[in-house]
């Protein structure tokens, strides 16, 4: 059973399931020239509200060695972000950047939410996600229920940085776990089954 927040911005509900802090472990496995990655790793994901019409996003991921405990992690790539549905931008939003709001707007409600679900009963979503080696995505895609498929429309990333084109992301609540699944495109290779994990609330 999981108690959903009533204190929300109208524009949270369809992702309100999310809000919490999720631990669990899960598996690499990809293919790359002369190179198969295999194993189990340990995953923390964030999501929180800070009274805006987002979540916050943060994961932390590191690979567990043959004893599984914690001093056998190895660090893997961090990610913070923002997810939000996709709607247009009214009088009462800030921005760009430090720009404060050019007038105001109505409290949103429920109703004005409900008018953004779209011809196949989800909503639409976008995921700014930036990694810790400097690689930033946005995702687009949609919330169905307790489902969530993203793919990336862009992703940038530094020089140093390793080639990585593309991915799509699945997230779904089954029997009170968030299990997900990533597909990258990435060191030449096209989309490809990558990462997936189970992961239980713990807060």
């Amino acid at each position: 059973m999981i108690d959903l927040p009533t204190d929300l911005p109208a524009d949270l509900a369809p992702l309100s399931w999310l809000i919490g802090v999720w631990e669990g472990t899960g598996v690499i496995d990809y293919d790359t020239d002369g190179h198969h990655f295999k194993g189990e790793f340990a995953h923390r994901v964030s999501f929180s509200h800070d009274g805006g019409d987002y979540l916050n996003y943060s994961a932390n991921a590191w690979l567990l060695g043959e004893d599984a405990d914690e001093e056998s992690r190895a660090p893997l790539v961090a990610e913070i972000g923002f997810w939000r549905l996709v709607r247009p931008t009214f009088e009462g939003d800030a921005g760009p950047a430090l720009l404060p709001a050019p007038g105001t707007s109505p409290a949103r409600t429920a109703d004005d939410v409900e008018k953004l679900r779209n011809t196949g009963g989800g909503f639409e979503i976008e995921a700014a996600i930036v990694h810790s080696d400097g690689v930033s995505e946005l995702y687009l895609g949609q919330i169905a229920g307790p489902r969530i498929d993203l793919a990336t429309d862009a992703v940038v990333r530094p020089a140093h940085a390793r080639e990585y084109a593309a991915a799509s992301r699945m997230y779904g609540l089954v029997d009170g776990h968030l299990l997900w699944a990533w597909d990258v495109a990435a060191l030449g290779h096209e989309l490809a089954a990558h990462a997936s994990a189970r992961l239980a609330r713990v807060d």
